[in-house]
């Protein structure tokens, strides 16, 4: 099974045995610069109790299978990319405004093995501490509306363990995904939310709770985590937004790690961007890349020939 872990900033002791954090951020990506969104204010309140639950209302994954040709074309162009055969990539795509989510997965036949998140839990930590508020009619308090900024536009590892104790770790995780529809992703153990357990196609669904109209989540939630994935610090905003072809903005969560126990890479990508007019969702996955550049150059790859394949078979 794939091992990935928690991204930059992070001690080895919550990013999982092995781990080593990377002494420099990633080089900036090839895509556009994002068009940057402030989310609202909110006024600071009391913080709901630990055990305050999150909303019943649920959402289902879309269900609907890619048809044989963008499976299968989205499959045969990542293929073809030079480094493809190097460790492991599994790669979602869709529209925004449809149900049909492409997949491909180098590691298995089966598109439902599951990778390490690293710091790309971090928008689902997000997610699940919004639904704890909705449910207890209350908003973030002032400190962990500083704690999400640092989590996400830095990727700030310290911030991130400070929000996964406030929706009480793998539980409060694990409770927010069910409502939410990621049916293939468990919470990482203790304080090792970085091992929490995903695939590219659960990544998709929590994209489309974030940017589409039919979530759990409330606009304003919607609007706030949108819009600290578009803030995302210049050094970090490599990877899917390679993919974006019109200039018109893109929003995203990225993480990288260099495994001690063997120095090769884990690099992953989630977010929306708009490829030849279509607003698309995508995730990246994957490990055992031989360079922390060479990795990102292939997550980058592999998120523009999915949207270009994805976008012809239409």
């Amino acid at each position: 099974m794939l091992t990935l872990a928690v991204i930059v900033h992070s001690s080895p002791a919550r990013a999982g045995a092995g781990a080593s954090a990377p002494s420099s951020a990633p080089p900036t990506t090839r895509g556009p610069s994002p068009s940057v969104s402030t989310p609202p204010t909110t006024p600071p309140t009391t913080s709901p109790p630990a055990a305050a639950p999150v909303p019943t209302i649920t959402v289902t994954a879309a269900s609907a299978a890619p048809s044989p040709s963008a499976g299968r074309t989205v499959a045969d162009a990542v293929t073809a990319l030079p480094g493809s055969d190097t460790g492991d990539v599994a790669v979602a795509v869709t529209d925004l405004d449809g149900d049909e989510v492409a997949g491909y997965d180098s590691a298995e036949d089966s598109d439902d093995d599951t990778y390490d998140t690293a710091s790309i839990v971090k928008v689902d930590i997000l997610a699940a501490l919004l639904l704890r508020k909705q449910s207890a009619g209350t908003r973030m308090t002032e400190r962990e509306r500083d704690l999400a900024t640092a989590m996400i536009e830095a990727s700030d590892n310290d911030a991130a363990t400070a929000l996964w104790d406030t929706i009480g770790g793998s539980a409060g995780l694990d409770a927010a995904n069910d409502t939410l529809g990621l049916a293939h992703t468990s919470g990482g153990s203790g304080e090792l939310w970085g091992l929490t357990q995903t695939t590219a196609k659960d990544q998709v669904t929590l994209l489309r709770a974030v940017f589409g109209s039919h979530s759990p989540l409330s606009a304003a939630s919607r609007t706030y985590i949108a819009g600290l994935m578009r803030s995302v610090e210049t050094g970090q905003r490599w990877g899917v937004s390679a993919a974006d072809s019109d200039d018109s903005g893109y929003a995203l969560k990225n993480g990288w790690l260099q495994r001690s126990a063997t120095g090769l890479w884990d690099i992953n990508s989630i977010g929306l961007v708009t490829y030849q007019g279509h607003e698309l969702l995508i995730c990246v996955l994957s490990a055992g890349q031989h360079s922390e550049a060479g990795g990102i150059d292939l997550v980058e790859d592999v998120a523009t020939a999915a949207a270009q394949a994805f976008t012809a078979a239409a």
